[in-house]
Parts: structure tokens; sequence; C-alpha cells
């Protein structure tokens, strides 16, 4: 069932700016001499991490950070890590108009935007290895955020951590972030007052509304945050609505010794009819290709089809020092998640367009309680400086699921056509009311000593986690505890960082990733007994290293890495017993550049080679070859006008484990323009005008998300944006 449409007016826009806080302060500044109008720049007190240092300078040209939090590291400069990390800032989310974290790393050449399996979750691959969006962090914990979608009003930063990451931030519960992680860091109010109103819309006729609002006490220690915001109508996909309503309040407080922030967050968000992924069938003997993308600009999906997810989810973290060498942590977070959904992707039967495909629906509330707390020392031993941290943490998850489905519908990916919705022939519980099906629970504790040596030139990371996995599921309906996984893991690093130079720093790493690891089938395929059936095999270690040159410039910044990763697979080996009978080996070389490449030209961009190889062949759902560069310009003549192009390339790749479906490499153009108008009385105007997908090109955007699964996504169709943002 569809929700009434959400029309903005007058009374809506009232209602968005009514937790307005005393009147903001702003000015106007002479741009290097350009006499262009400028915001004033803000600096950020209290973290969102609650760390003495606070958040992290952004770079020249303001689109990635110095620096950020390394999980139980701490807030370290990129400089000064011997890990590959990109933090990407709130100033590129607002000028680039983008409406979630998937959107927001579309700037980065290591990482592709996927789905969910059967679902419109976003996945993300990063060095060819998903991120489930259920296994990104918030403030460094799991869980917190909305499994499905995350709008970019809520994030501060978005940190790109490439490469495993168990030692740092522990396992990811969702089984996912072998290749990488992302942190979300919430806003925190500036040191200016802040009150800004935003409007807009996109093709399709979407509408769009949001104000951030922003204040500190007069001595400048506390200080509170609230972004508000709603989008609601068509999208630029005809047949498909989306619908979002978000709310966040974000707290914190600081003496000279002690540290505290807060946040409480809510989301809703609804697509219906939206865009389906699609399978091309690949069963024994009936292999069909990968044919030509549909037409982008219309939806392929059913228009009873949906999903609506709700969340609320908030956290405390406090940070006190105890001594001048000794500062201790704590930080817990809870969320509440409900979701329902009716999917039906499409199977393509030949080189046609022709499908079949299956109603299925699901319903799912997750709890989740999550914590952490730690202490960290400095401390001297002759001439070697040594910062020893300590932590630990617990994960908890409850989850009800429930499902249905079975009744079939049938079409054509180029010629879409509405079908009647069938009923469905079987389920797995009660929709109305889910009940337990899985409970998880993961501790962890750490301990790393970081060696600076030769005048802090030499730094040496030394650490270690013992993970402890447990994760129970039960039968639908409430039924009786139907698998028990319970076991353990030490996961390692160690990482060497030389700086040759101030704006030259060598580095190597050798760190892992974990999974539990998977239960042995009672049969294979063709209905033999497996020898070790039902066999709960040990947690799977991913085992990276990495070598890589960093550079700063001062006003340019960049890295060039090399790494090479190993994941286990499991399967049957000759004797029929299941067992890790092989390995994905990940090769690869980044790219990475950001800055001022001059006065009035901002770069931002690299290239991404790999080589994911499974016995042979391409791993689903790796390209060779990903390639992005954004270009910003000022111009001089107009010193308040800035254009950008944005270009985003990913190579060929495979839709099956035998390389026998190949998808087509695919290449998008991305313009925009922004306009600064001062209105006086410290008042600005900001107009933002956006063009995605430039030449309307229709591409498969990506081939699988989950591991063993092929299915595709359509990428978005040509996209107009625009918006006009207040500030007052």
């Amino acid at each position: 069932m569809r929700h009434p449409a959400f029309r903005l007016s007058a009374l809506s826009l009232a209602i968005l700016a009514s937790g307005a806080f005393p009147s903001a302060y702003a000015q106007t500044s002479d741009d290097e001499g350009s006499g262009g109008n400028t915001l004033a720049p803000v600096e950020v007190q209290s973290s969102a991490d609650a760390s003495e240092g606070g958040l992290s300078p952004a770079y020249a040209g303001g689109q990635v950070a110095e620096g950020g939090s390394i999980g139980i590291l701490g807030a370290q400069d990129v400089m000064d890590t011997p890990y590959n990390v990109t933090n990407y800032t709130e100033q590129l989310i607002e000028d680039q108009q983008a409406a979630s974290v998937g959107e927001v790393l579309l700037n980065d050449p290591a990482v592709r935007v996927a789905r969910g399996f059967g679902n419109y979750q976003q996945v993300y691959l990063v060095r060819g290895l998903p991120i489930y969006s259920d296994d990104i962090t918030y403030n460094g914990l799991y869980g917190l955020l909305p499994r499905q979608y995350l709008a970019s009003n809520f994030i501060e930063r978005v940190q790109v951590f490439r490469g495993a990451n168990t030692f740092l931030k522990g396992a990811a519960p969702g089984g996912s972030g072998l290749g990488g992680a992302v942190n979300i860091v919430p806003k925190r109010a500036p040191n200016r007052a802040l009150n800004q109103v935003t409007l807009g819309t996109q093709s399709g006729g979407q509408a769009y509304a949001a104000a951030d609002m922003a204040n500190r006490s007069d001595d400048g220690r506390f200080g509170i945050r609230l972004n508000v915001a709603r989008r609601d109508g068509d999208t630029a996909v005809d047949g498909e609505e989306a619908e979002l309503s978000m709310a966040h309040l974000g707290m914190d407080f600081r003496e000279e010794n002690f540290r505290v922030s807060a946040d409480l967050g809510f989301q809703k968000h609804r697509i219906d009819g939206g865009q389906p992924s699609i399978t091309f069938r690949n069963v024994a003997g009936n292999v069909v290709p990968v044919t030509d993308a549909p037409d982008a600009g219309e939806s392929i999906g059913q228009p009873w089809t949906y999903s609506d997810s709700n969340d609320v989810f908030g956290t405390l973290r406090a940070e006190y020092d105890f001594a001048d060498n000794i500062t201790g942590w704590a930080a817990i977070g809870a969320r509440r998640g409900e979701e329902d959904s009716i999917f039906a992707n499409p199977t393509v039967e030949n080189t046609n367009g022709d499908y079949t495909a299956s109603r299925f629906d699901t319903a799912r509330e997750d709890t989740v309680i999550t914590g952490e707390t730690g202490v960290r020392f400095d401390f001297q031993t002759g001439g070697i400086g040594h910062t020893v941290s300590v932590s630990g943490s617990r994960y908890e998850l409850e989850s009800k699921n429930a499902f249905a489905g079975g009744g079939g519908v049938t079409g054509n990916i180029y010629n879409p056509t509405d079908e009647l919705q069938p009923g469905y022939t079987f389920s797995g519980g009660n929709l109305d009311h889910p009940q337990l099906t899985v409970k998880t629970e993961f501790d962890s504790i750490a301990l790393s000593d970081q060696l600076s040596m030769l005048e802090d030139r030499l730094l040496v990371t030394l650490g270690a986690r013992y993970q402890k996995i447990q994760d129970k599921s039960y039968n639908y309906g409430g039924g009786a505890r139907n698998a028990n996984y319970d076991d353990s893991a030490l996961t390692p690093t160690l990482g060497v960082l030389y700086k040759v130079s101030p704006s030259v720093s060598l580095y190597a790493n050798y760190i892992e990733g974990l999974q539990k690891g998977q239960e042995a089938p009672e049969t294979d395929s063709d209905g033999n007994s497996v020898v070790n059936g039902g066999e709960v095999l040990e947690p799977y270690e991913t085992e990276q290293t990495e070598v890589g040159v960093k550079y700063d410039g001062g006003n340019v910044g960049g890295s060039v890495s090399v790494y090479r990763s190993e994941k286990p697979i499991a399967g049957l080996n000759a004797a029929n017993v299941y067992e890790v009978i092989d390995d994905q080996e990940n090769t690869g070389v980044e790219l990475m550049a950001y800055g001022n490449a001059t006065r009035n030209l901002t770069v931002l961009g690299g290239v991404s080679f790999l080589d994911a190889d499974v016995d042979g062949n391409d791993a689903i759902g790796s390209p060779d070859t990903q390639a992005n560069l954004n270009l910003e310009y000022r111009v001089p003549q107009l010193p308040d006008l800035a254009v950008d192009g944005r270009v985003i390339y990913t190579s060929s790749q495979y839709a099956d484990e035998a390389n026998e479906q190949k998808v087509d490499s695919w290449t998008r153009l991305d313009l925009g323009a922004r306009y600064l108008i001062a209105l006086g009385d410290s008042k600005f105007l900001t107009l933002r005008g956006r063009v995605e997908n430039v030449t309307g090109e229709d591409y498969w955007a990506s081939a699988g998300g989950f591991p063993g699964a092929g299915y595709l996504t359509i990428g978005a169709p040509r996209t107009v944006l625009v918006s006009a943002t207040l500030d007052f």
C-alpha cells in the first residue's frame, strides 16, 4: 500500500525551521584577494568521539580531511598512520547534493555501490569484497545505523578504511568488511551558531526540505545541533517513488579533563515500485549471457513491491583524562529497527529479456545494544615513545524475522508491464508478529602499542585482538534453536611508517579480517551425504599485506599503495568433506589524489587496479579497473561561482563464478555548479544545480554484493537536482 504523498508548503517549512536557535553568526571574507563571498570557516571544538583533539581539519579544497579515527588507535593524521584511509567531508556532501552514504562513496575509486541480496539495501564493494550497510560503524560502534539506507543529513564525515580491519574495529557482526570499513561521524555544533534551511527538487518531481541548526553556550563548553529532513515524491525512474523522514540531535560537553557526546536519531525510509535486482539464468545447461541494460529511466519493478524501514538509535560516549598521559573512554549505543517489504526480482530466461519473478514478503525487527571501553597510556622507554591502548567491546543483536512467497509473474525487462499481485504459497513465521530467529553476541579485547623512534620519524604499530563469536539461530515462528555457533580467534597486526620527509611517508602493514565459519551441508548437490554434515567450521581469517607511499604537499596530497589479500573459501573436497578448499586472492594497486591543484582548481580522484582471482577465474563483481576524477573550478571572473565535473569509470566484470556471464564496462559523467549570494546582515544564499549521468547512459552498475550471487543492479538514469540553501 502506498503512503499518501507529502507536499511542501509554507507550514511545512515553518515546522522544519521551528527548532532554530538564536540567529546565526556569519561573515564575508576575501578569498585570497579574489573578492568573492565565502561562508566563514567553522572550527569544531568538540568531536563526535569526545576526543581531546576534536574533529580533524579539512585538507586544502575542503573535500577530504587531514585525518580521522583509526579504531582502537584513536584519531590520527593520514600521514602518521600505516593504513590506507580517506575521510570525506560534509562540504563535499553538500556541494554534490549527495543524498546517501552510497552517493558519497561514488567518489572513491576503490569503492562501488551494489545491492543487498534480494532487497534495496546498499552494499559497498571495497577492494572487491562487500561491506553490508548494517556493518558500517557509527562513531566506531557496529549495528547502530539503519540497515537498508542512511541519509546524508546525519553525516559530518564518511571515513573509508581500505583493507582488512578486525584488529582496529573488531569483526563485523554481519560477516562482511573483509576488504575495508566505513565509519560515519555524526554532526556536532561548530563554534559559531548555525541556522540553515535547504529546499530542493530533482527529476521526477521529488521534493526535499531540510533544516540544520546549531549553537554553543557562551563559554563554548556545551553544544547542540539539530538536523531534520523530508524527501518525498517520484524519482527520476518512472514508476518509482521514494520517501524519507529523518531527525538527528547531537550534543557535546567538555571540561578541562572530561568530554562527553551524545546522539539521538530517527529515520523512516520507503521505496515503492523500486528498480529491482536482476539475475540472468545460470544453471547447468542453461546459461543466459548478460545482455544490454534496459532503460534506466523506467522501473521494471511491479507497483505493489515496496520496502519500508523505521529506525531509532542513540549513542553516548565519554572520555576522561586520569593524568597527563592516561586517558580512558567508554561508549554505549542502541538501535531499534523495523522493516517490512514485498519484492519480485526478475530472473531473465533468454536473450530477448523475458523474465520470471516470484513474490517474496519479509518482516524484520532488530534490537541492538553495543558498547566499548578502553584506556590509553603514553610513556617513554629510553629513546622510544610508547602509546599503549587496551580496549574491550561487546555487541548484542536479537533479530525477529518472518517471510512468505511463491506466487509468480512474467514479463520482459525491455518492455515493462504491470502485473496483478499474486498470492503466496509458502511462509515462515508470522509477518504481522515475527519471532526470534537470530541472536548474535560478539565480544573482543584488543591491545596495541604504537612505538615512535628516530625523533618520531619511524612509527611502528603492534597489536592483536581476541574475538569471541556467538551466533544462535531459531526456527521461524518461535521454534526451537536449530544452530549454535561459538568460537574465537586472535587477529594480529603489524604496521610500519617511516617519514622520509615532512611531505613523504612510506608505510607497510599486515592485518587480518575475521568472519564466522560456515556450517557444512548435510548433502551435496547430487543428494549424497556430506561426511561432516552439520559441522561448523572455525572462523575464517582473511590475511592482507600492503605497502605504499603517502604525499602531502600542503595543497595537494595523495597516495600509491599495493596490496594482496587472501580470503578463505569453503567447499567440498574430493572425499566429500566440507572444509576450506581454496582462497580468493586479491592483488591490487591504488592511486589517490586530492587538494588544490591550482588556486582555483580542486581535484579529487584516483584509479584502482584489481586482480580478484578464484581458482584462475575473476571473482564475481570484481572489475579490473575503477577510476574516478572529480574537478571543481572556481571561475576567476565570477569568484562566487564554482563549476564541477565528475567522471566515473568501471571496467567489465563477471556475474558468475565460471566467468561465462560478462557485464560490460561503463562510464558516467556528472556536472554541477553552485553560486553563493550575499544577502546582507550575515546572510547567504547558495544555489546548487547538478546533472548526474549527463549522457543518459544505460548500464549495469554492479554485479553481486552477496557471496556467490551474481544479480545485477541497473545504474541511475539522467537525473537533474537543484537546491537552494539559506544561511541566516
